[in-house]
This record gives C-alpha cells, structure tokens and sequence, in this order.
C-alpha cells in the first residue's frame, strides 16, 4: 500500500485531532486534553443482522442481473479484454468503454480509471480526494462520459415497407438486463414497439491454465437477434468501430487515419492504423492499429460510414477498401450482414474487436527494464490484423473453451451472489494494473497506475492467480521474488523489485507461503527443486529478524501499512511462523532434514510464544519494543484486522495448524465484536482520517479499533499512516472472511463478504472495481480464498493429492476446482446408502495418488469404492476425525471428459 499524494500531510489536513470535535464529543482520557484526547470505541456490539436476509445469504438465488429500469447500468464497467493488455469496459448496455490501452496509466501522470480528484465530507469537513484515495468510491466514473471511441451495433428490421432501426444503447430501449458472469457478459434488449429480441454477449478467451490464450488484445461480442413475430422478417446487423490509432497523438496535417478491408472465408476485417512520417507520432504511447471483424461468411463492409450517427443508409452501402482520413476527423468504419429469419428463429453473428498498442510509457521504460521490449501480445502479434486472423482461426476453440469454464464455474451449489463477489476482482489481471512483457516477465501496479513494482506485501494477499493462472506467480517467483528483487548474500526479497531497496518482513514471510502455494500448484517437484536454495535463503533471513530467539520476529522493517514498526507484533509474528512451516514442508519434500528441524523449532517456539505472550485473552495483540515502548506507531492494544493472517494463509495451503484453534476463533470474534459494523457512518464520523473506501450507510470491518479506550492507543507519535487504522480495505476484509469460513463462523464470513458485495452494488458504483488506493486493487483478489475455504479445497499437484471439505451443504455440494494441468467439476450427495463423490476434468488432466473428503454426518463409512471411467480401481482408505483419507495403489491420471465416482458407504 503506497498513499503518498501528498501522504505526510493527509491526516493533519484532515483533522485527526481535531481540538473542538474532540471537545465537544468525547471525555477526556487522562492528564492532557491535548495529549490524551481519544474518540471512544462506538462500534455496536450488536450487530442488528434481520435472520430472514442471514438465511437469504445461504440460499442459491439468481445470478446477478442489473436492469435499466432501476437505474443500475451507469456505473457498471466489466474488464473485458484479456490479460494484461490494458483497460476496456463493457458497459451496461453492452457498449465498450474507457479503452484505456493508450499506456498513458502511470504513477504521478494518469492514475487510475481517472485522474479525478472530488471532493468529500468525512462528517468533519470537506475533503480533496484522488484517485489514490478513492476518487472513484465517492464519485463513480459514469460510463457516458469515458467514451473514448465510437463503437455499437445498430438493427434494422423491415417487413413489408416497415423499418425499424435501433442501436444497442441504453437510450433506444425500454429494458435492458445486464447479466454479468465474469469472464462473459449477458446483455438482453428489449421494447414493446421493436419485432425483435436482441442478446448480446461480451468476453475476451479465458481459460484457466492458459495464459497465452487469455492474453489476447480483444474482445468478443455475440449478437444474436430473434423473431418474436409470426412472419419472416428482413434483418440487417451493423458493427462499427472508430479508428483508434495514435487517438491522443494526431495533429492536423501529420498524418492520415487509414482504415482497409481484409476478407478471407469466414472471416471480414477492417484494419485501422494512422500513416505518419513524423516519428515522434510513430513511437508514441498510442500508436498502434485496431481491428474490427465479423468471424461468418457474407458480410459487407463500410470503410468510412457516413452520415453519422448512424442511419438507415449505413446498412446499405458498400463502399471501398480503403479510406484516409485527416486527423481531425473521425474515422469509423462498418461491417454489415443481412438475413431473412424466419417467424421463432434466430440470427447469431460473432464480432471481434482487436487493439495493438505496443509502445510502453517512456516512464514504464525506466521502472522496469523489460518494458522497452514491448509487451507481450506486441512478440506474439506484429498488428491487430494479426490478433483478428488468430482469433478467426482458432474462433472454435477459444469460445468453446471461454464457455465451459463460465458454465463449470456456475454450475455449483453455492450461492450465485458468493460466486461473483469471490471471482469477480480476478478482472484487475485484464485491467492497466497489470503488464506482461515480451520476454514473459509479470509487473504490476498495486492498483490501477499506483504503486509500482508488483509490491509483495500486497500482492501475496492475492489468491486468484496462483488458482486460475499458476504458470504466472511460478514466473513472478523465479524471474522477481528470486531475480530482480533477491539480495543473494543476505536472502531478502526486495518488496518491489528493482523499483525499492528494502525488503518488507510481511512480504517476505507472504512470498515465503506463495513458493509452497507455487510447488503446490505445479505438476511435479522440478519447480520446487530449482529454486529451493535461493528459498532456503529467503527463509533464513526471515528466521534471523527473531533477535531474542523466541520465535517471534522483532527486527524492525516495513510492512504493508507503509511503516516500520517496533516490537513483536501478533500479525507479523503469527504470518513468519506459517512461512516457516510451509518451509518446513518444502524442506521435508526435499530431504533437507536439518533444515526441516531448524523450521519446526521456530514454528513450535512460535507458537507457543505468541499465545501466551500476545494473547490478552480474547484477541492477540503488538507486544512493544521492551526499550522504545510505545513512542513509534503500532497497533499495542487495538484490535487489528490480520492478527491471524498467518493462519488464515495456513488454511490456503494445507498446513497443519500454527496457533490454537479456540484462540484463534476468540480472536476472530473479537474482530467481529469490535471491527463490524452493519454501518460504518458513525465510526468513520469520530475517526476521521481515513479514506472513503465505505461511507456512511454501509458495512464494513475497520482495520484497528480501541475497544479498552486506552489514551493514545497506537503510540506517543502518531504519523501520517494511522489513517489506514479507520479504513475499510476490502482486501483485508475478504482475508477475514476467508479465514472465519475456514474456521466454521460461516454466518460472519458470509455477512463480511456480502457487505462488500453490496457497498459495491451498480446502484451506487463499478461492481467489478473495488478500490484501495487506486481502482482495481491487487489485494482485493484475496477474495478467492473465500471461494477455497468454503470449498474445503486443498491441492498439492507432486503428490497427486487432492482434497475436499465444504463449508456449505455439505449434503449436496457442487464446485469448480482447478489443479496444476487440468480443471472441471466437484461434487459430493448425501444419500440413502451413504454418500457419492465425483470428479470429472472437462479441460487438460489430473493425476490423483492421494484423495479425502469428510464424512458426512449419518454416514457410517464401512466401505469405500472408486471407479474411473466406470472401472473400479484399487485404492485403500483411512478415516481419522471425521476424514476420510483415500489412496489408490498406482498414480492415476483422469484426461479430459474423464470421470472419478467414489462410492462410501
């Protein structure tokens, strides 16, 4: 986390000691009014939750679906181009929008969706807020006001001498339904006086597995148009883009806009590029092409549609393939089919829109080395005319691939609300907060132009990429967290790369647990085996920030709420004894038995320290500094968000237990006791200082609270960071909700996850963006370990291990899962005879050696039957605590379409 605009001078502006509300509203703590005044603790410790929408939240419900009619569409900006090749939305009405492709995101020049800065009232006074400090939370970007390019559909429908023609706008319909499923979007259209329906559907190729094709700059859209009449009707469909080439750059009289047709069987193209000789227009950030295709047969083409907007006469001409265009003007071509469909029928057309902007910002260049090769998709394509063809040719397979994994994901018993929210911030992968470059490095932003250097500290709260797209962290841990950002002589992961000097302990223990999450994910040992000196070393720097020897770290060293605290601090310590257990595991794996012991040694000290040091009997707590005390910042007392981070990480990964689980459970309600609240107005209103990331009538977990109303709870000198103590930082949130499903408080981690759901709601702001400083924020996909706990899921691809355990109806749970080679579907039934798990892989393959799965309450387990494919195999099982343990006698590999059914009874 990075808030340094003007940070120093944040909370002071914003009044955090503030003498007259103070004053006014609170007693006085202690010897001096000035020195001691604190707001008292006013979270309700009852909550006031109605049972019946409790109840609701376990129920399968609808899939999301966001209607014109109740003005839900304005907001709504769905990532719909693939990774890490820049910003395009699509809207509520289906429209592309913001096409933030041009590489002008950048820290200090174009930060976040938009370089917007607002004003808000934090119930004390009126404050400037940007993009960093949640410009977008306050006031949402409309998504009529960021139309970059022209871009839609029209319809024309004639019958007789009738015609009726209308866009694919929000304007021309009386409903349109916007039915998210990300990756894919379901836009439906329509009105009393128009003959037919119209879908349309939105998504780029996205498949879990395969980052190559899920990288590609373009996105798809289906329009398919049916017949509500009882006659024939005529139909003509247009697609137009405008052209995008070196859109900010042109001047009058240095260049032309050119579009050209390409057409080939089952494919039509426009290409867009701009002719230059100038070679500062050339080299610039949005130089590059575009390309709008139709993927069918019989389509013609408008290289220059005019008049504009469009009308019925753009449906019938045809014109050349060429146009140039000065630059003032704007260019926008077409491609039209026609058809007559039949009374109950339908016309399906696929579209595509590619983009090629292959100049990183010259700023990018010197953050990051491998940005003056290029990005990725610029090695693998030389325009978007290429992206077009590749699309085209292998159009099949990408859509039926994209498809099965929605309809995989979907397809599950939990509630489809959970399924959304705990996917959904997975998107931030296809938005300009992410970059891969040509020679396949992964670099990030922390949030959208915010932030540089992929910072471990926030990042290894993420837990999405490491499921869907392995192969990337694999790539981020060897070529980073062990290459730019690793100091050989000492072990230390630098926290940013070449873009910082430091190491940070949280992101040195985080990436710690990504390595064992990486093995895990990895089809065999080979992964582990060639980077486990450097991760050795990487582990014995951490094991050497415990100066006293207790097991519990007290080096003094940044951490993600941007400050360098003292002493022995419960969430630091607690997430350092996991990264050594999970180095403990990795060295076991490996034979390397000494250090194994010198692991567990510091994982049994640990623990046992840190429950009886840091625990004040219902939450743990920061130890101080026994010399410094409490002059510095720290959490002392309060009660921290991540005071259980390091077992919460635990769960991700399958580790045995670090802390006590009645502790642990004691100290996550404690954070639900004195951090939730059903409205966070009131807190925010007496703890000012921090940025509106939930606002007034809105639920939330506070990140620090003072339930003992201790004088000068965190520290004689307060600095600029202590504004994060009264935030709301959805990545933190979904981390507890999380961890609470883990530990069996399914109500709290439901109700977490759905007050972030609805703070987020397109009512009120973007539901596919969720903000900390900057828009997209990386931490926000920790809500992925929401969706692995309430699955039970555990994984480890060399042993051929694979694992469940549901939180929700476990009598009849349904899941996607993904593994190291190949994805599919889960699901466990409860029946007379006793109960029936199956797995079956619809994509790629999975080897198996080891299974469990809990016995269902009423099972009594006396036998244990697997089949594959219908053909028993040997296996033997174990049942110990309510687990079931299966293990099959030989390595078993289930291939695509395969099928596993064990039977217990």
């Amino acid at each position: 986390m990075k808030n340094n605009l003007p940070r120093r001078h944040f909370l002071k502006n914003a009044g955090i000691l503030t003498a007259g509300l103070s004053l006014v509203r609170f007693p006085v703590l202690g010897k001096s009014l000035w020195q001691h005044q604190t707001p008292w603790h006013n979270i309700p410790l009852n909550k006031n939750i109605d049972k019946n929408w409790l109840e609701s939240l376990y129920e399968r419900g609808e899939p999301g679906r966001y209607l014109k009619s109740r003005n839900e569409l304005k907001y709504i900006g769905m990532p719909a181009g693939g990774l890490h090749t820049g910003t395009v939305y699509v809207g509520g009405d289906g429209r592309l929008w913001l096409w933030q492709v041009y590489n002008e995101t950048m820290e200090s020049v174009h930060e976040g969706i938009s370089p917007q800065t607002v004003d808000w009232n934090d119930g004390t006074r009126l404050q400037k807020i940007r993009s960093r400090d949640g410009a977008a939370y306050v006031e949402p970007v409309i998504a009529d006001n960021m139309r970059v390019l022209e871009q839609g559909f029209a319809i024309s429908v004639k019958h007789g001498e009738k015609i009726w023609i209308k866009e694919l706008k929000e304007s021309d319909w009386d409903e349109i339904v916007f039915e998210p499923s990300y990756p894919t979007a379901l836009v439906r259209y329509s009105s009393k006086d128009f003959p037919v329906e119209v879908l349309l559907k939105i998504y780029t190729p996205y498949i879990p597995l395969d980052a190559a094709n899920s990288s590609l700059p373009a996105t798809i859209l289906r329009v398919e148009v049916k017949n509500t009449m009882d006659v024939t009707l005529d139909i003509a469909l247009t697609g137009w883009l405008e052209n995008g080439a070196n859109k900010l750059s042109a001047l009058p009289g240095k260049g032309k806009k050119r579009c050209r047709t390409f057409a080939k069987e089952g494919h039509t193209a426009l290409f867009f590029d701009y002719l230059t000789q100038d070679p500062i227009l050339q080299t610039a950030t949005d130089a590059g092409s575009m390309c709008l295709s139709f993927h069918g047969d019989y389509a013609t083409v408008n290289t220059s549609l005019t008049p504009w907007p469009v009308t019925a006469v753009c449906f019938e001409k045809e014109d050349t393939a060429v146009a140039e265009l000065d630059a003032p003007q704007n260019q926008v071509g077409g491609i039209t089919i026609k058809k007559q469909i039949a009374a109950g029928t339908s016309l399906q057309a696929d579209f595509s829109i590619a983009w090629h902007f292959n100049n990183p910002h010259p700023k990018l260049k010197q953050l990051v080395k491998e940005a003056a090769g290029g990005y990725y998709y610029g090695a693998r394509f030389k325009d978007a005319l290429a992206v077009g063809e590749y699309l085209a040719s292998h159009f099949r397979q990408l859509t039926t691939a994209t498809e099965l994994w929605q309809q995989t994901w979907n397809d599950a018993s939990l509630p489809h609300w959970l399924l959304e929210r705990t996917f959904i911030n997975i998107g931030t992968l296809a938005t300009a907060n992410t970059y891969r470059f040509a020679d396949g490095r992964f670099w990030a932003w922390e949030g959208v132009g915010a932030c540089a250097g992929t910072c471990t500290h926030v990042w290894q709260y993420a837990q999405a990429m490491a499921r869907i797209f392995p192969e990337l962290e694999r790539e981020l841990r060897e070529r980073v967290d062990l290459g730019a950002g690793f100091e050989a002589d000492t072990g230390a992961i630098i926290f940013r790369a070449e873009n910082e000097n430091r190491p940070a302990i949280d992101g040195q223990a985080g990436t710690i647990l990504r390595f064992y999450r990486e093995h895990q994910m990895s089809a065999n040992h080979s992964f582990l085996k060639r980077n486990w000196p450097r991760i050795k070393k990487a582990t014995q720097f951490l094991l050497a920030q415990d100066k006293n020897g207790d097991g519990m770290t007290d080096t003094p060293m940044e951490n993600t709420l941007d400050a360098v605290w003292d002493g022995e601090i419960s969430w630091i310590v607690g997430l350092c004894i996991a990264a050594a257990c999970a180095a403990q595991a990795m060295a076991e794996e490996l034979g390397d038995h000494a250090f194994a012991a010198t692991c567990a040694n510091y994982v049994q000290k640990g623990s046992r320290n840190m429950e009886t040091q840091l625990f004040n009997g219902e939450y743990f707590i920061h130890k101080p500094d026994p010399v410094k005390g409490r002059k510095n910042l720290g959490s002392y007392n309060t009660c921290h968000i991540d005071q259980v981070y390091g077992q919460s990480w635990a769960f991700q990964v399958g580790l045995p237990r670090i802390l006590a689980k009645e502790k642990t459970v004691s100290a996550l309600r404690a954070l639900w006791k004195y951090n939730f609240t059903m409205d966070v107005g009131p807190y925010i209103k007496t703890h000012t200082g921090g940025r509106p990331y939930a606002v007034a009538g809105e639920g939330g977990m506070i990140m620090n609270t003072n339930p003992l109303n201790e004088p000068k709870p965190y520290g004689e000198n307060v600095t600029w960071q202590l504004g994060y103590f009264h935030e709301c930082m959805t990545g933190f949130e979904h981390q507890v909700a999380a961890h609470m499903m883990a530990e069996g408080l399914v109500d709290e981690s439901l109700v977490l996850t759905r007050v972030i759901h609805d703070r987020y709601h397109p009512s009120k702001r973007n539901p596919f963006n969720e903000i900390e400083c900057s828009d997209h924020y990386a931490r926000a996909m920790a809500s992925y370990g929401t969706f692995i706990n309430a699955c039970g899921f555990q994984y480890h691809g060399p042993r051929g291990y694979i694992g469940f355990a549901p939180r929700l109806q476990p009598e009849n749970f349904k899941c996607a899962f993904t593994a190291a080679e190949g994805w599919g579907s889960y699901q466990q039934v409860k029946n007379t005879n006793g109960q029936e798990h199956t797995l079956q892989v619809l994509f790629g393959k999975l080897k198996l050696q080891e299974i469990q799965m809990e016995q269902i309450k009423g099972v009594s387990a006396s036998s244990v039957k697997v089949m594959l494919n219908g053909v028993t195999v040997p296996a033997r099982y174990a049942i110990a605590e309510g687990n079931i343990h299966i293990s099959l006698k030989k390595e078993t590999q289930i291939q695509t379409a395969g099928k596993l059914e064990i039977i217990i009874v």
